[in-house]
């Protein structure tokens, strides 16, 4: 398993689907708009996760389900699961201030999808469509991940549409992309 510290990246990063999952297994209404979700990630390639999430809304609560997952989903499950037990335990929507630990790893996607990295695309688009749904400065950069990927770095044109807090994530992940360039 990953550092503690990228568990809770991945946790932060995913925490409108692991909300969403175990929203809708307490409120029933909430499943068409769970479907579509899911929908769009199998087609990012993340079928594997799609899968062992709707075993868990038909009700399965076993943590063998994390068996033969990637690390990531790993994680994302083992969340979904701990939540349901404990909602204590479920990662918060938007956590102010953790740019400086977001903006590394965006970095590092963005670069890797920019040299050709499927992986890192599918993740990057993965994650933009779950932030254009959360709103604000989240959906205003899922919009220019693919400007980054394409190399765009004006910090002027990038932040546009920016908040404060979006503002400082750009800056941060330009930073990070400029020192990745130098190696």
């Amino acid at each position: 398993m990953p550092a503690p510290d990228k568990n809770e990246q991945i946790l932060q990063l995913h925490s409108s689907l692991i909300l969403a999952v175990v929203h809708t297994i307490h409120n029933q209404e909430l499943k068409p708009h769970l479907d579509q979700v899911l929908q769009q990630s199998a087609q990012n390639g993340w079928q594997d996760l799609v899968n062992v999430i709707n075993k868990i809304v038909a009700g399965n609560r076993d943590q063998a389900l994390i068996n033969g997952l990637d690390d990531e989903d790993a994680i994302i499950i083992d969340s979904i699961l701990r939540g349901l037990q404990d909602p204590e335990t479920l990662p918060e929507t938007e956590q102010a201030g953790d740019a400086s630990q977001a903006a590394p790893m965006f970095a590092r996607l963005i670069d890797e999808a920019r040299r050709g990295n499927h992986n890192s695309l599918s993740m990057l688009g993965s994650m933009a469509e779950q932030m254009s749904q959360a709103g604000g400065d989240m959906a205003s950069f899922s919009a220019i991940i693919k400007d980054m990927i394409d190399g765009e770095r004006d910090i002027d044109k990038l932040c546009t549409r920016m908040g404060p807090q979006g503002e400082s994530l750009i800056t941060q992940i330009l930073s990070e992309l400029a020192k990745l360039d130098l190696h």
